[in-house]
């Protein structure tokens, strides 16, 4: 159970009662789990104040996660049911000659093949990017890139035929760099007239007088920086079942976050109308953005099914998700940025290049969002971006957690240490000098409503006790701190359009229960809990009294799907739009059978009552029958589209959104001066929620940045010897385990936005942000020398220690059995 109480202006919220938890939260053998600071802890948005929102309930879908019966897509079984397999590239860049695919045909228990022959439509995520096929066609661009398929009526068959399938390769140069995709003597991955390279897509933005705030620098800076491509790694594969009804309805049940752009994308590719495919999501084992786009085995299982008249399930191996990746790019940064002397940016050039991998996927946007936000976070009154993406023969790159965000922040963090170093200002109290103020406008034209920042450096710098150790501690122990912010949501859809980006409807039975209907998808980040916490405290019943029903093109209104942090903000304000429809129906009838101004109507504890004499109440099950009664079903919907607040200029869609949260990492690291190990021994996290509608599933969200952010830090990157994917294993690709997760102190800064759904912003990405460099600027404290790439690995940490000892490479001790 969690115990909540008030302490001076602080909500403390942990997963024990101890009575010898002091003023500042901390006992000598209890954790706190989280501690959420609020400038208004009793908010007064509704008359009867809070009833659900802010209270740490368990998810509404826990029990059936925790008893194994929640079906992922994998679990999906019918009649009849086909296994398909995809054969993939052995060559990273050829020239498909020939696919002979006779002999897997005549294999016992094969049903159907097919090649790329069969479905020669371009496809992307982005309209302005179409450069997929569901099979490859006449080129291969990676190695594995899908070239055939295969249903039968076992998964071992289908594994079986793939071996006797014959495939004629013209080896082609392969590009494998960013150095290399800039050369304009090896051959294009994607014909373009307009290109003598392989640049997919270039950026230029200049926004005030840069001339102007370099020449009133008394010092300027550059730097260059490397952060090395890795992956989302979820627990669940990718999978997909697809059904063909002998009404000629097609059924797609798909692990993705974008249940929406599926059914979009499959229309397109199948030639059929939309009307005709229904894409449900079941729950989602993960996701982290690599399940945000329609994959290959979606459109051939779609296919098949159609074809065969038989439903055809495809799930990858987990070899076979490294192929189909969508990870984070790799991206080289150079950054200059002049400052006054008390530090004060006068000017900031910041410039990207990009490895893409083989194509677009959301790369177009991705390069924009690396120079994009840069400017929410710290007062910087000139700003140019230069970006470029290239295209790669490796696996295509797309969005991770903090979407072409993480990798330019951990440049600028580093960046802004250094100046602080160099201008000997305490970095923590350095950033809150130069931190954007809230509702202020950028010089890049983004409106920035709530921010606290500065609450989170002061909470984060305190609880950590940054500065002092940042004095005290000796060589090899090391401290560091870094900020960052993101988005609420995209302010444009991918698909440009005057429609709202998420719809809901709410309905209320005549039992009293309620159901919200909403196309969100819930990969764990625990959104269907959101929309029943948001339902439940507008009309005042328990959350478990409320069904969610997601994720289901027939039965739920559009949602554009769980990426870029919006479900919280976006669908959250359609559910309580469609809550408060219901809410005014039964205020009226309530109203008039207690004879009490409709304004004087509270909703609590499933009663509805007069907030000036509660005594003087309906149950609500009365109050909603009785609304019933007279207005008929008693439904309403919702809907929300983002404030269109993009300025003009070409690429001003990527970066607007209705809010952005602010996050603050304090690291704590301790590095082995020898082997140059790093051990991450403590993170303070401070994160400006907005407000929290849930407290535990907050803190949930920025420990799993964490975990993230350590792995990302210290381990994890998707390696090439020569063509090939090094590592496309969870045994060989280095991710955290539950031994290398040091203490978490998570604090939740509460803002309350004015635009949230009760005041709520995103707090599934942007917690990611900042510990990444927190790490690295942990890490430069602790060797006084930086490393300037990711992973920051024992074999960079000791050529720094070099680096700055004058050695080009000093020997050192051998181990003692040695």
């Amino acid at each position: 159970m969690s115990d909540e109480r008030t302490v001076g202006d602080e909500r403390i919220v942990s997963t024990a009662t101890n009575p010898d938890i002091d003023a500042a939260g901390f006992t000598a053998d209890t954790k706190v789990d989280s501690i959420l600071i609020s400038a208004d802890p009793h908010p007064a948005t509704k008359p009867e104040g809070f009833s659900v929102v802010g209270k740490a309930l368990p998810k509404t879908d826990a029990w059936s996660k925790v008893t194994g019966a929640a079906l992922y897509a994998d679990d999906i079984v019918l009649p009849r049911m086909l296994h398909g397999k995809l054969l993939r590239s052995t060559q990273a860049h050829a020239r498909i000659k020939s696919v002979d695919a006779s002999r897997a045909f005549e294999l016992p228990g094969v049903v159907a093949v097919m090649t790329g022959a069969d479905l020669r439509v371009k496809y992307g995520i982005l309209p302005s990017s179409p450069d997929e096929e569901v099979l490859a066609c006449d080129k291969v661009r990676y190695v594995g890139d899908p070239v055939a398929a295969v249903v039968a009526d076992d998964e071992l068959t289908a594994e079986e035929a793939l071996e006797l399938i014959a495939v004629e390769y013209e080896p082609l140069p392969a590009v494998m760099s960013i150095d290399a995709a800039l050369r304009t003597d090896l051959p294009k991955l994607h014909d373009n007239p307009r290109r003598t390279n392989n640049v997919h897509k270039e950026v230029h933005l200049e926004f005030g007088d840069m001339d102007a705030g370099f020449a009133a620098a008394v010092k300027v800076f550059e730097d260059e920086f490397f952060f090395e491509g890795n992956t989302h790694a979820p627990m669940e594969q990718h999978s997909v079942v697809a059904s063909a009804g002998a009404d000629g309805k097609l059924t797609i049940w798909a692990s993705t976050q974008t249940p929406h752009y599926l059914h979009r994308i499959a229309a397109q590719v199948l030639q059929m109308p939309a009307s005709r495919i229904r894409v449900i999501a079941p729950p989602v084992g993960g996701g982290f953005g690599g399940k945000t786009e329609p994959f290959a085995h979606e459109l051939v299982a779609a296919f098949l099914a159609r074809k065969t008249g038989r439903p055809v399930k495809i799930t990858l191996t987990r070899e076979e998700v490294f192929f189909a990746h969508r990870g984070r790019h790799p991206v080289k940064m150079k950054i200059r940025t002049g400052v006054k002397s008390d530090g004060t940016i006068t000017a900031c050039h910041l410039q990207t290049w990009l490895d893409g991998g083989a194509y677009g996927s959301y790369g177009v946007a991705t390069t924009y969002y690396t120079g994009a936000l840069a400017t929410v976070t710290y007062k910087i009154p000139a700003y140019k971006f230069d970006g470029c993406r290239v295209f790669t023969n490796k696996p295509p790159c797309g969005p991770k957690r903090g979407h072409g965000t993480t990798q330019p922040r951990f440049a600028f963090e580093c960046h802004i240490d250094k100046i602080a170093d160099a201008l000997g200002l305490d970095a923590a109290e350095y950033r809150k000098r130069i931190s954007v103020d809230a509702n202020t406008t950028t010089v890049n034209g983004l409106r920035v409503t709530s921010c606290g920042l500065r609450e989170c450096l002061d909470a984060a710098e305190k609880r950590s006790r940054y500065a002092e150790k940042r004095k005290m501690l000796t060589k090899g122990k090391g401290i560091g701190i870094a900020a960052s912010a993101y988005l609420c949501g995209a302010g444009l859809a991918i698909y440009w359009n005057e429609m709202p980006h998420s719809g809901a409807i709410v309905k209320v039975d005549r039992g009293g229960g309620v159901t919200i209907y909403c196309g969100t998808s819930d990969c764990g980040q625990g959104s269907e809990s959101m929309l029943a916490a948001i339902v439940a405290e507008t009309l005042g019943v328990d959350v478990m009294d409320v069904s969610v029903c997601a994720s289901d093109t027939d039965l739920t209104p559009v949602d554009l799907g769980s990426y870029s942090s919006r479900v919280t903000f976006m669908a959250g304000n359609a559910a309580r739009q469609a809550a408060d429809g219901v809410r005014e129906k039964i205020a009226q009838v309530a109203s008039e059978k207690l004879d009490v101004p409709i304004a004087r109507i509270g909703f609590a504890r499933r009663r509805v009552f007069d907030v000036a004499d509660p005594a003087k109440s309906l149950s609500f099950l009365e109050a909603a029958q009785a609304a019933e009664a007279r207005f008929g079903t008693l439904a309403a919907p919702g809907s929300y589209a983002p404030p269109r607040h993009n300025p003009d200029f070409k690429g001003s869609g990527v970066g607007p959104s209705p809010a952005y949260s602010y996050s603050v990492c304090v690291a704590e690291v301790d590095v082995d001066l020898e082997t140059g190990e790093v051990l991450v021994e403590r993170i303070t996290l401070a994160h400006d929620v907005g407000r929290a509608i849930n407290p535990d599933s907050v803190e949930g969200q920025i420990e799993g940045g964490v975990y993230m952010g350590i792995g990302e830090a210290l381990m994890e990157e998707s390696a090439f010897r020569g063509i090939e994917h090094k590592i496309p294993n969870l045994l060989d690709y280095k991710t955290p385990t539950s031994l290398d997760m040091p203490p978490i102190e998570t604090i939740i800064i509460e803002t309350n936005d004015s635009e949230g759904p009760y005041g709520a912003k995103e707090a599934g990405q942007g917690p990611l942000n900042p510990v990444i460099p927190a790490i690295a600027n942990a890490v430069a404290h602790a060797i006084k020398g930086r490393v300037y790439a990711t992973p920051i690995t024992s074999d960079k940490v000791l050529r720094a220690l070099d680096a700055d000892g004058g050695a080009v490479l000093r020997v050192r001790r051998a181990p003692a059995h040695a």
